[in-house]
């Protein structure tokens, strides 16, 4: 047992334990103030649900033996209940138990990224029963395809080890995963009432530092995120921590610099929604690219999701806090720059386009990418469509214009008026 690797795994699990309020005070600062906590509740909601449902058979789904050797999921009964996960094992470089907590946070927080394109118009129980629904039809298998290494006797999941695609901290299983859920949820859902009318408000960001306090706080955790991705404390997670710093902040220059030549000036959203796009597109390229590689990666991730969270508006589809925008386009940047951009010199010890690697790379990119893609659209929005004709999804207009806080969840975020417990001292009667 390396007791140093296995105490920066605890410090990651740490750090990626507080992207969950980083998500939920950058999600909650972007909506209307009437909305904000039915933001962080469907945000912790998901949380607390997917770490239920990863104890249970989560885990056992996303790493146990792939069922037939087929590489699609894990044997959902080897470690069910998290049988055999809290055993201590000599052989073991870290203990199981903590690569199972690391991991279970990123199953919560893949999911709670998905809610961040529907804000104002769903109902929270319907939000919470489509979470367990869709991290056990589409999380658990593309985990699993994605994040499960073969090993001795164990067989794992198809696109890290029969396509041979890199993807070091879930550009595919998060950032793809979740970005085309949400595409499918949004077609679903339909808009919000009074969007792209500026008299409603509907967009407008009631409290932009508390935006960038969220960005500063998922920025801090995605050090373990990223870092932690690396099993070991070693020079791998050094150069990961170290390219996701560097790519993060040439995203968000690149961000800035689209909105000042498309716009006219350079906005605090646009900084914290830069930082965000590049530490998506860093996610699985981190362990691929040299610093410079990472540099110039972050700069266009940041520019190209810059210019694509204005789609939405081009095809009319309504991603409420751009999850679309950032985390699919985000994810398809990275992802696709690996082959391209990946040097030997790196850790993942392979060259791309650009260091003679061929096309080969940019090829087993695009189709593990584009599978992740596909299976997590087609497959959320079947979800999405039985949910809203049986229990159904969407609040009643009266609860979408008057705010989804008082109404689902009977609680304001800001008492604005005060209201005395006690009545007020008469002033005394002075005779004549």
């Amino acid at each position: 047992m390396d007791t140093g690797s296995t105490a920066w795994m605890l410090a990651s699990t740490a750090l990626v334990c507080l992207m969950v309020p980083g998500l939920a005070l950058f999600y909650g600062g972007m909506v209307a103030a009437k909305s904000v906590l039915n933001m962080i509740m469907m945000t912790f909601g998901a949380v607390a649900l997917v770490g239920c449902i990863w104890v249970v058979y989560g885990y056992s789904a996303a790493f146990g033996d792939s069922i037939g050797g087929a590489g699609i999921l894990g044997d959902v009964t080897e470690f069910f209940g998290m049988k055999g996960v809290i055993t201590d094992d000599p052989k073991a470089v870290i203990p199981l138990s903590v690569f199972a907590a690391f991991q279970a946070l990123f199953a919560a927080l893949t999911a709670a990224l998905i809610c961040g394109a529907i804000s104002d118009r769903i109902k929270f129980g319907a939000w919470m029963a489509f979470t367990g629904i869709w991290v056990t039809l589409v999380y658990l298998p593309v985990a699993h395809w994605v994040f499960a290494f073969d090993g001795k006797d164990v067989t794992g999941g198809w696109i890290v080890n029969k396509l041979g695609a890199i993807d070091f901290a879930g550009g595919t299983a998060v950032h793809i995963n979740s970005g085309a859920a949400a595409l499918a949820m949004i077609l679903v859902l339909g808009k919000r009432i009074g969007w792209q009318k500026e008299t409603k408000g509907s967009e407008r960001p009631h409290n932009l530092p508390l935006v960038m306090l969220g960005a500063g706080l998922l920025w801090f955790g995605w050090f373990g995120f990223n870092g932690g991705s690396a099993l070991t404390s070693s020079n791998a997670a050094s150069v990961v921590v170290l390219n996701t710093f560097t790519a993060t902040c040439s995203a968000m220059l690149g961000w800035l610099l689209v909105e000042k030549f498309r716009d006219g000036h350079a906005t605090s959203l646009g900084a914290a929604s830069g930082a965000i796009a590049g530490l998506v597109a860093i996610t699985p390229s981190c362990g691929a690219v040299s610093p410079l590689g990472a540099l110039v990666l972050g700069a266009i991730g940041g520019a190209v999701c810059a210019l694509a969270v204005g789609l939405k508006y081009r095809f009319g589809y309504d991603d409420s806090l751009d999850v679309v925008g950032i985390h699919l386009v985000g994810g398809l940047t990275g992802t696709l720059l690996v082959g391209i951009l990946a040097t030997s010199d790196a850790p993942n010890g392979v060259d791309g386009l650009l260091y003679g690697g061929g096309l080969s790379l940019l090829g087993k990119q695009a189709v593990g990418a584009f599978a992740v893609l596909a299976y997590s659209f087609a497959v959320t929005w079947v979800i999405a469509k039985v949910l809203d004709k049986t229990m159904g999804l969407r609040v009643r207009p009266e609860v979408e214009e008057e705010g989804v806080d008082v109404h689902l969840h009977a609680e304001s975020a800001y008492d604005l008026t005060h209201s005395p417990t006690t009545a007020p001292t008469p002033a005394p009667v002075v005779a004549g």
